[in-house]
């Protein structure tokens, strides 16, 4: 399956690496506008005259013009980035720090992206081979960012630049200790390494690296994004929070940079935050689409991440006319990441409004979308308990699974295996049932801690805490709930499952408190949410009723 937040940047486009299922890597590939004039940079008053320091040896207009593109490039707006260096270079062609800068437009470390053919054809304009270029750096410091970004294009496999690339940074970083941003593009090009899969000790060594700009700089694009990058799952979310809080002031009509700070929000179940920045992210792209007349649309990764927001609040009203909107979206023509991107979409709402009766369109051609779908529509069939229909989904979705790329393919078994558990327990097995979305729950906790809304749609440990529950086996629900709200904490229906099991077992004070969290998440809910009145009287009630 593709990974449908990455931003198509050219048909050489280079990204062998690991993907998931649907795709969490947090770069929108089609949420913000082309325009390369669309986003302006807001100076903080805390800071004069500016954010960066990276002094070189062009001057005047040009050095200014290759500042931005570098503020640019550090909240990942690669077209504003490359439209700034290119000014620098129409200014002073025989700066060679712009072309580097262009250079590293080309690359999307985070989302395990490259255009390895533009980059290589960017650098030749400025020196025929390597030898060439390097003469055209006046300085050692100039000339190691050079020798580092010809190590990043040059020959060999992507994972194998991608590494040569992070030891030369390794290296200016080491030489030159108080240049921030050679610190900053180390702790970039360490995070690159995961070929978008976490893989925590390096994502900690990056996140070391960034922390220490960020407590220095608090207002530098670069320190608060890459430390939310390092940190943003629910074991080390916490250290994060700081830059969230400061990033989106510190580019507040940069779309991605607004988004960005909910990746830390989002694994701390903070519905509210996450809510407000993403509507603040949908808005400021939209705008900047109509400031570059493109037509303004209503899917994508920020629409995703509020709809998610919105179900976990209870606004279901609201994920739904977001879903809605999308729906009635045309998405451009052979685009499979906006169509499995809607398919998410679709998945998500029926799991989490509980619409067991909701229209599933037919599964389509791509594999992503099948499994998406089908999924929905088998979970919504057993919440029903039709086990034809459950039955049959589950063939689609089993067909599914052989289709999808391999990097993706273990989610896809996640699902097949949590909709085989629910087809099971229709057919009388609930024991047997159980124990297929527990082994569900075991592949799930052996990948990696998955950033964003749940890769796999119904977390299969809140899955199996439902499935306990209804069997009356209470202590093993509430442990199946508590794993699921360390994966996805303060998760609506991981408390209700948990809240519900602490009151049967007799835990009047751990019950309470589950309600009392829930209920406060539930705030703005919709009136007509399913429990809602219960969980508020459970709440404040001396002993919580089921």
């Amino acid at each position: 399956m593709q990974d449908r937040e990455r931003r198509a940047i050219a048909p050489s486009l280079e990204s062998p690496g690991r993907v998931t299922l649907r795709g969490r890597n947090p770069g929108p590939r089609d949420d913000s506008s082309t325009d390369t004039r669309a986003h302006h940079w807001r100076e903080p008053a805390w800071r004069d005259p500016r954010v960066l320091e990276f002094p070189t040896s062009g001057t005047g207009e040009a050095q200014r013009h290759f500042e931005t593109g570098v503020l640019y490039l550090h909240s990942f707006e690669y077209p504003s980035a490359l439209a700034e260096f290119r000014e620098a270079e129409r200014i002073a062609p025989d700066f060679a720090m712009a072309y580097w800068g262009e250079a590293m437009t080309y690359t999307h470390a985070v989302w395990n992206q490259q255009d390895a053919t533009a980059a290589r054809a960017a650098l030749q304009r400025l020196g025929r081979d390597s030898a060439a270029r390097l003469a055209r750096a006046p300085t050692p410091r100039e000339q190691g960012y050079l020798r580092a970004v010809e190590v990043l294009y040059g020959s060999g496999t992507k994972p194998g630049r991608d590494t040569a690339y992070a030891g030369s940074m390794e290296q200016l970083a080491a030489q030159f200790p108080n240049d921030d941003e050679a610190q900053l593009f180390y702790a970039l090009a360490l995070l690159g390494l995961s070929q978008s899969e976490r893989e925590v000790p390096t994502y900690m060594r990056a996140g070391a690296i960034a922390m220490r700009v960020f407590q220095r700089r608090p207002d530098h694009p670069g320190a608060a994004h890459y430390v939310i990058h390092a940190f943003d799952d629910p074991i080390h979310a916490p250290l994060g929070l700081d830059a969230a809080r400061a990033y989106g002031n510190i580019a507040p009509d940069a779309a991605h940079a607004l988004h960005m700070t909910s990746h830390i929000f989002l694994a701390m179940g903070m519905w509210d935050d996450v809510v407000a920045v993403n509507e603040k992210a949908v808005h400021v792209s939209r705008h900047a689409r109509e400031q570059a007349h493109q037509p303004v649309r209503s899917c994508g990764h920020y629409p995703e991440w509020l709809e998610y927001g919105y179900l976990q609040q209870g606004r279901v009203k609201d994920a739904a006319a977001l879903l809605d909107a999308c729906r009635s979206t045309p998405l451009p023509e052979g685009s499979v990441d906006d169509i499995e991107g809607l398919a998410g979409m679709r998945a998500s709402f029926v799991v989490d409004s509980r619409n067991w009766t909701s229209e599933m369109p037919a599964s389509g051609e791509q594999a992503g979308t099948q499994a998406y779908l089908a999924f929905a529509s088998g979970y919504a069939a057993a919440m029903r308990r039709d086990r034809p229909a459950a039955s049959a989904a589950l063939a689609s979705l089993d067909a599914a699974v052989g289709k999808v790329r391999r990097e993706s393919s273990s989610y896809a078994r996640i699902l097949a295996l949590q909709l085989r558990g629910l087809v099971q327990t229709l057919g009388g097995d609930a024991a047997g049932g159980v124990a297929r979305v527990r082994e569900a729950a075991r592949l799930d906790d052996a990948l990696p801690v998955p950033f964003g809304p749940p890769l796999t749609v119904k977390p299969p440990h809140e899955l199996a805490g439902e499935m306990l529950s209804a069997m009356q086996k209470w202590t093993e629900a509430r442990d199946e709930f508590r794993l699921a709200l360390l994966r996805t904490p303060r998760r609506a229906l991981a408390l209700l499952g948990l809240a519900r099991a602490e009151h049967a077992l007799g835990h009047a004070t751990e019950s309470r408190a589950a309600y009392r969290e829930l209920a406060e998440i539930w705030r703005q809910a919709d009136a007509d949410l399913p429990e809602l009145e219960a969980v508020r009287a459970a709440a404040g009630a001396t002993s919580p009723a089921r």
